[in-house]
């Protein structure tokens, strides 16, 4: 089995991938449970006993997360750059793709905020438990400079000293602007560009696969650590994260379903029908790139046609991840509320415009494949320790449930927003108006 699951993930079949990481998932959740229980029954030893297992699995799976946080500045700058590109390149002279990529761009930033208003008041109403707190780190916080000295070094002077320094915020800039640049070069030489970023993209996640693979590995090391100094209570903290994790990608959910009856003019029984389908493969696959299928087969019932939906949803497939977006910013603050680290407002705002590009360049993959190269960004803008993300991928299936649900949801509200014609968005009835396109 370990040498079926080491196989790359990239290329595979959307069905055959999802299949694959679902087992690694899989194993890593039962690495979890073993290693907090193993970690809660090796903490009655002796000292002596239990130091000596645990200088082994300490830095065991220090080395795992290392190989992981290792991918993450050149395949988040990858990632971006290919983004931007192909948001710029998709919606150049096409109405239809313009209005799509400013719809994502518009409810992408919209979940972001409500999911950092919404997860700051929850945590402040229900609080971290307090045997959770026994988990923070010892690794120090990455350092914020003071606000005059941030904004004077928004643009990078040295991008890869930025790099090398993960100066996330900075490099995030860079990236957009070298993206916007490579499509206004010559066509060849704009494609070679594009095509090595493709490629080291490629190559990182051909890297992430691998690191997976050992998740069970890294994660049980990690989590016999845990459970031999907090015992079984970290479970009650990562009940909370997935509350926490799930509530957000709710939220982002309720936001497609206002946004597609206010501004696609269609009723909440109207679209609900539409999209039921598309959410129950959702739901099934966990997997939006599975789920294309049942979302173009919605657009009828949504009154948009073959074309528009073909122009709209493989963008949204490859650029739309509004609910991830959502949770990745929830994940960021809880792990913040965690490390007692001190978020004000600028600090939060900050995490929740970073997540908008890094959701909008993250690739078409299940979430435990992209779950440091989203969040790994927001938590380092953010000044939050990244050492607890191995624990909360090993969870991660369960979140990812309600992730998929939600993008799905967004991306069909932006199908009916973007592609329904005008003369019926502007009909208050919506879909519950007589048929008058044929071939929608």
């Amino acid at each position: 089995m370990l040498r079926a699951l080491s196989r790359p993930l990239v290329g595979l079949a959307p069905t055959r991938r999802a299949a694959r990481l679902k087992w690694i998932s899989r194993l890593t959740l039962l690495a979890l449970l073993l290693g907090l229980a193993g970690g809660a029954l090796m903490a009655r030893l002796a000292p002596v006993g239990r130091e000596a297992v645990l200088a082994v699995a300490d830095p065991t799976g220090k080395l795992w997360l290392d190989g992981l946080t290792m991918t993450i500045v050149p395949l988040v700058f990858g990632l971006l750059v290919n983004g931007v590109a192909s948001a710029a390149s998709g919606a150049a002279g096409n109405s239809v793709a313009t209005r799509a990529v400013t719809w994502f761009a518009l409810l992408l930033l919209g979940a972001c905020l409500l999911a950092a208003a919404a997860t700051s008041t929850a945590l402040h109403v229900f609080p971290v438990p307090a045997e959770a707190m026994t988990l923070h780190s010892d690794t120090p916080a990455p350092e914020l400079a003071a606000p005059g000295a941030w904004l004077a070094g928004l643009v990078p002077t040295n991008p890869i000293k930025a790099a090398a320094d993960g100066a996330i915020v900075p490099l995030v800039i860079f990236a957009l602007l070298f993206g916007l640049a490579a499509v206004r070069i010559e066509s060849q030489l704009s494609d070679a560009i594009l095509t090595f970023f493709r490629a080291l993209v490629e190559t990182m996640l051909v890297i992430v696969g691998w690191v997976l693979v050992l998740a069970p590995l890294g994660v049980f090391a990690l989590s016999l650590g845990v459970g031999a100094r907090v015992g079984l209570s970290a479970a009650g903290a990562l009940v909370h994260y997935i509350l926490i994790a799930a509530g957000a990608c709710c939220l982002a959910t309720v936001l497609a379903y206002g946004a597609a009856i206010v501004a696609g003019r269609i009723s909440p029984l109207g679209f609900a029908r539409a999209a039921l389908p598309a959410q129950v493969v959702a739901l099934s696959t966990q997997s939006s790139l599975a789920t294309l299928p049942a979302m173009i087969a919605s657009a009828p019932a949504l009154r948009v046609s073959a074309a528009s939906a073909a122009i709209i949803l493989p963008l949204a497939v490859s650029l739309f991840r509004a609910a991830s977006a959502a949770a990745n910013v929830a994940v960021a603050i809880y792990l913040a509320h965690l490390h007692a680290v001190p978020l004000t407002t600028g600090t939060i705002l900050l995490g929740a415009l970073v997540a908008v590009p890094i959701s909008l360049a993250a690739v078409g993959l299940p979430a435990q494949v992209s779950f440091f190269a989203t969040i790994g960004p927001v938590c380092l803008a953010m000044g939050v320790p990244l050492t607890l993300l191995p624990l909360l991928l090993a969870v991660e299936t369960i979140p990812d449930i309600f992730r998929t649900l939600g993008n799905v949801t967004a991306d069909l509200a932006v199908l009916r927003i973007a592609g329904a014609p005008a003369s019926d968005r502007t009909s208050a009835t919506g879909l519950d108006a007589p048929e008058r396109h044929p071939g929608a």
